[in-house]
This record gives C-alpha cells, sequence and structure tokens, in this order.
C-alpha cells in the first residue's frame, strides 16, 4: 500500500493543476463574453438622462440638507453644477450664464456660449449647454468660474465609468484587451453612485473654498504646478520617512481611545518635522505640501464627511428619485469605503504626485474632528494650515 502513495499523489497534482487550467481558461472566456456590449458611448449624449438628473438633485438636496453639519455655511452656499459627457457640458443652477468658464488660476477662459435646453428642464428650472471644444478640453474634475461665480464641474457618472474603462484599454498590453475584466475593474474603483455622488460634493467643496478664499486656492494650485519639478517625488529617504509619518497617521485615525489618538498624533507631527529637516526641505516645498492638504485633503474629508452624514444622520433619507438607479446603495457602504480610504493612507508615500496630500490632508481633518470640535471656523481665515491646528489641538 505505501509504494502507490507517490502515485496517488502525483495523480491528484495533476488533476488540480488540471482543473485550475480549465478555471482560468473559463474565467478568461467569461471575462471576454462579459466585454460584449460594453458601453463605449453615453446612452444620452444631448441633454441629461433622467439618472443624471436624478444623481444632481440628490448632490443638491444632500448639501442642502447635511452640508452646514459637514462644514459651517458650506450647506447654504450658492453653488452650481457643471457635469459633461464627451460630447456636451452642461450647466444648471445659474440662470443665463455668461459664455464658457474659466480654468483657475491662470484665469484661461474656455469654451463659448450656453445654450438654453427648450425642450428640456432640471427640476423645472432652465438648465444650459455647450459642446465641448474638442483635443480633450474638459472643465475637468474641480472647480471652474463662470463668470465671477465658482462652479463644481465632474464628468457625468456613465461617462466617469466610460473612461476608466477606456484608460484601461489605453495602458494594456494588445493581447490582454479582449479579456480583461473591465466591469470588474471599473466596479472596484468606482463601484457606486454613492460615490459619484459624494465625489462631486468633493469638487462642490473646492467651489466653496474659492469663494471663501479664492487667494488662497489658486495659491494651492499654482505651488502644485511649480512643484512637478521642484519637489523631490522619487527620493527613496524622503519616502521611507512619509511612510512612517503616514503610518503614525493611520494609527492615530484608528486609535481606540483619545489619549493614544493623541500620543500617535504628537508623534506623526514629530515626525513630520524630522522629515523635512532631514531632507532639506525647502520652504517652498513645505508650504505646498501643506497648501495641498488644505485644498485636496479637506476635500477628500468633506467627501468622506458627507457620506457619513449621509449614512448616519437619523431621519435622513435620499431622494426617491434614486429609487431607479442600480447602482445607488443608499450610502450604506460608506463604513467599508471609510475604511478603505483610512487604509489607503498608509499606501501613498510613494505616490509621485500630490495624492498623498488628500489623505495626510484628510487624516488630520478627521483627528481635529475628535480634538478640537470647532476648528472648522479658523481654517479659512489667512495662513492657517491643518497641521497647525493639529498641533494647537494637541497643546490644550
Amino acid at each position: 500500500m505505501q509504494k502507490n502513495k507517490p502515485h496517488r499523489l502525483r495523480n491528484i497534482i495533476k488533476w488540480f493543476f488540471s482543473g485550475l487550467g480549465t478555471l482560468i481558461v473559463l474565467l478568461v472566456l467569461l471575462s471576454a463574453l462579459s466585454n460584449i456590449g460594453l458601453p463605449t458611448h453615453s446612452q444620452v449624449v444631448e441633454r441629461l438622462s433622467d439618472l443624471d438628473k436624478a444623481r444632481l438633485s440628490e448632490v443638491i438636496h444632500l448639501r442642502k440638507t447635511l452640508g452646514d453639519a459637514a462644514f459651517p455655511g458650506w450647506g447654504e452656499a450658492d453653488i452650481p453644477l457643471i457635469v459633461y459627457n464627451e460630447e456636451y457640458a452642461f450647466l444648471i443652477g445659474y440662470p443665463q450664464p455668461p459664455d464658457g468658464w474659466i480654468k483657475v488660476p491662470a484665469n484661461t477662459p474656455r469654451g463659448g456660449p450656453w445654450e438654453a435646453l427648450v425642450d428640456d428642464n432640471f427640476e423645472g428650472q432652465t438648465y444650459y449647454r455647450q459642446k465641448l471644444p474638442g483635443n480633450g478640453v474638459t472643465p475637468q474634475a474641480f472647480t471652474v468660474k463662470v463668470g465671477d461665480r465658482w462652479v463644481a464641474s465632474l464628468a457625468t457618472y456613465e461617462w466617469m465609468k466610460i473612461g476608466l474603462a477606456n484608460q484601461f484599454r489605453q495602458e494594456l498590453p494588445g493581447f490582454l484587451k479582449p479579456v480583461f475584466p473591465y466591469r470588474l475593474a471599473v466596479g472596484v474603483l468606482f463601484g457606486s453612485s454613492d460615490q459619484y455622488i459624494a465625489s462631486l460634493l468633493h469638487e462642490s467643496f473646492h467651489a466653496y473654498q474659492g469663494m471663501l478664499a479664492s487667494g488662497r486656492l489658486e495659491s494651492s494650485e499654482r505651488s502644485n504646478i511649480a512643484a512637478q519639478d521642484s519637489y523631490p517625488w522619487s527620493d527613496k529617504k524622503l519616502q521611507a520617512d512619509w511612510q512612517t509619518e503616514l503610518d503614525l497617521l493611520v494609527k492615530a485615525v484608528q486609535a481606540p481611545t483619545e489619549q493614544q489618538a493623541r500620543d500617535l498624533a504628537q508623534q506623526f507631527l514629530t515626525q513630520r518635522a524630522a522629515r523635512r529637516s532631514a531632507s532639506g526641505l525647502s520652504q517652498e516645498s513645505i508650504r505646498f505640501e501643506q497648501q495641498r492638504e488644505w485644498l485636496e485633503g479637506m476635500a477628500k474629508y468633506i467627501e468622506l464627511e458627507i457620506w457619513r452624514q449621509a449614512a448616519e444622520t437619523p431621519g435622513y433619507t435620499a431622494l426617491p428619485e434614486l429609487s431607479a438607479d442600480r447602482d445607488f446603495k443608499g450610502y450604506k457602504t460608506f463604513e467599508r469605503f471609510y475604511s478603505g480610504q483610512i487604509e489607503q493612507t498608509a499606501r501613498m508615500a510613494n505616490d509621485e504626485g500630490d495624492g498623498r496630500f488628500y489623505y495626510s490632508g484628510m487624516s488630520q481633518a478627521i483627528l481635529l474632528d475628535r480634538f478640537m470640535p470647532d476648528w472648522k471656523t479658523s481654517l479659512m481665515s489667512g495662513d492657517v494650515y491643518l497641521e497647525d491646528l493639529l498641533q494647537q489641538a494637541l497643546n490644550e
């Protein structure tokens, strides 16, 4: 009997790898089949679709209902919205707008006249569109000015998902393009219209920053342009020190007691000062870090905070129009998304771009909620930055 064991084991191994190979082939075939009919253009192009309108209505409803709880005054602010697809930009909440839009901080005029849609409306009001200029020019995901008003801008949910799939197609080698699971990949990165609503509110907060502190917003954007060449993105020692810094920040956010959180937050600030000193970081680069955390870190925080408010505020209910949206989860996935974003913070040390500041700023804002409940009243004045308020909170 003992002599048969090696033979039996070989058969088991052969069976296992044969089955694994069959499974892989089946998965590849299923992935290829799922790509049949994968959309490459919006179903409705020349106007806002019913689902576009439902999502935009919820963006407005959520901000007006709970926006002030996320940041004082934001809910009451008058902030128009631009969304765009592959051919048109649409403007809502701005009667009789002047031509085009202005890209900040360069104050570059873009686009042309806005055309009222005579056979359609948004919440009973006229909305506007214009043909995109081409050559990839869009209002982008940020804030722009239309005339003298700050406006939030983002692609439509449908076009954003199509755009992500198109990016995968461009980056993949030819042999993978037919079988890559585009739907799954896009779903992982942008899996619900809850996330889209929070993302558009992220851009809405940028518009609010522009309304309250336009000079700081424009200065932050200019510093980001300058830092592309001047900031030591690829310095390995700096990246290692950033990793230590971000790890401490994540531990502080996740700390079970306030005292542990305070101790870890102080270690984070001490490590930050040591990193800057050890790398000989210039004052311009230090200010760049602070500005990006103020601009993008705060908007990232708002993205999470308004979602949290929607998920946890007793009595808050999304608009009934969203019942037709199969991708809307009723804000029930907030905890999973929140945990993922906190964990992502620790993975941003090697990011060669300003992405790390979205997360380091967001995490500091979360700590400030814990240590200094009224911290938001000070953030828009003068040159106050998140790390300044965090140190102040720890000193009290």
